[in-house]
């Protein structure tokens, strides 16, 4: 899961990207609000949250600009404002919850896994494709009785393959959900990875293979699918 930090505290936003990060959640963070709602309107992330005081432009308005635009990516707005009159200023402008400074982090995490379920996302132990297993606490890959663990990036490029169940998943979005939105991750560092994938996929003698389409990016095939 895909989460955008928009806060201008640099502590606070790093300490929450932290715990975050160690929850297994692609964590993006930037400091204002201009470039928080640039972020946001890419609608990459599976929540956002957001404080509503920042440089450029506050909370309120980001909230407001991204429903306009049909953008229905479930928003936390974080204030040290406890006042009626603030919270409901937040949920009128289209914030899906709202959570008063200081808080426990424990707290914050409850929330973003009741607003992903709110938004349909399925909550699993384990993902599945043919013959082969992808254990997502982890992050051990099994098939027919063995077993190997992937390294963090070879676990989100093969989750993203294996929730696409055989469709064609872009280098492009592998670079974006995996290295982030402002990374500078190339095309070179994707086929490195599916490299070090088939290896293991090699070592655990699968019947599933990640197949390069030409220009395009990758699936999963399963061996009777192949032609």
């Amino acid at each position: 899961m895909q989460v955008l930090i928009v806060e201008d505290e640099v502590r606070l936003a790093e300490a929450l990207g932290q715990i975050l990060s160690e929850q297994k959640y692609l964590v993006d963070i930037v400091h204002d609000g201009e470039d928080g709602y640039d972020y946001a309107a890419s609608g990459i992330y599976d929540v956002i949250v957001l404080d509503v005081m920042l440089p450029g432009m506050d909370g309120y308005e980001i909230v407001r600009k991204l429903r306009r635009n049909k953008n229905q990516t479930p928003v936390i707005m974080l204030t040290a404002r406890s006042a009626t009159d603030d919270k409901v200023k937040g949920l009128d402008c289209g914030a899906d919850d709202y959570m008063t400074k200081p808080f426990e982090p424990e707290e914050l995490l409850a929330r973003i896994r009741a607003l992903t379920r709110r938004q349909g996302e399925v909550v699993l132990d384990e993902m599945t494709f043919g013959d082969l297993t992808l254990d997502l606490s982890t992050c051990d890959l099994k098939c027919a009785g063995k077993s190997i663990h992937l390294n963090f990036k070879e676990f989100e490029i093969l989750k993203l393959l294996m929730g696409a169940q055989g469709s064609v998943i872009t280098k492009e979005d592998i670079i974006v959900k995996v290295w982030g939105y402002d990374s500078d991750a190339s095309d070179n560092n994707v086929e490195a990875y599916i490299s070090f994938l088939r290896k293991k996929f090699a070592f655990l003698k699968t019947k599933a293979s990640i197949i390069a389409l030409r220009k395009v990016g990758y699936r999963l095939m399963e061996e009777q699918d192949q032609r």
